[in-house]
């Protein structure tokens, strides 16, 4: 696992100012990711739990938005030049560098987890102990929206991401993922091919029973 994430790190840093020019503001120009963010932190709200992870934050943009929609908001990133970025581009806001499959979060502690295109990067194989630590700091009724690339068939496909090495999901399978993980799908949203290469933008969003 850490293998792979040291190439992704590497990968991300190496492009942090360019990647938070390109998509600081692109929320502006998808609805649908902004309405399953809107209802994810209703939701989350609606817990009494207000303290929400960004994880895989990125340049922080997202974190504020869970801010701004009433959330204890705070980022989590592999890359150090990402959570430098986001410090400088939030000073308001708490971000820490960290792995996805070891959070430096307490067990139970949060109503919501975003992981918003943030698993992309996470060989299949990897991908059940990645759902076990988002579960493990989820209190009971708290959420997960996690956000990919969705594609045809029956199995993940690896494809050459614009960054790092990058695999789309059948839908049906990531939820059987999340099933696995303890957690219920309680929506599904896929829409507009994200790329030429044609997949589908998808949301689900879980609630750990």
């Amino acid at each position: 696992m850490v293998e792979h994430q040291d190439g992704t790190r590497a990968a991300y840093d190496a492009v942090v100012e360019l990647y938070a020019s390109m998509f600081a503001d692109r929320l502006e120009s998808q609805p649908f990711a902004r309405a399953m963010i809107s209802t994810f932190a209703e939701l989350v709200r609606g817990t009494g739990n207000l303290r929400a992870a960004d994880v895989g934050c990125g340049p922080g943009h997202l974190t504020a938005m869970l801010h701004d929609l009433g959330l204890d908001a705070f980022g989590l990133d592999l890359s150090p030049a990402m959570i430098a970025h986001a410090r400088r581009a939030y000073p308001a806001l708490r971000y820490d560098e960290a792995r996805m499959e070891a959070l430096p979060v307490e067990d139970d502690a949060l109503g919501g987890v975003l992981a918003h295109y943030s698993m992309i990067h996470t060989p299949p194989g990897e991908l059940p102990a990645l759902l076990a630590e988002q579960v493990r700091v989820l209190a009971p009724g708290g959420l997960l929206l996690v956000s990919f690339f969705g594609t045809e068939g029956t199995e993940p496909v690896r494809f050459d991401h614009k960054v790092a090495p990058a695999y789309s999901w059948p839908v049906d399978r990531f939820a059987e993922a999340l099933d696995g993980a303890g957690l219920s799908v309680i929506a599904r949203l896929l829409h507009d091919p994200a790329s030429e290469r044609g997949f589908l933008d998808t949301h689900l969003l879980a609630r750990r029973p």
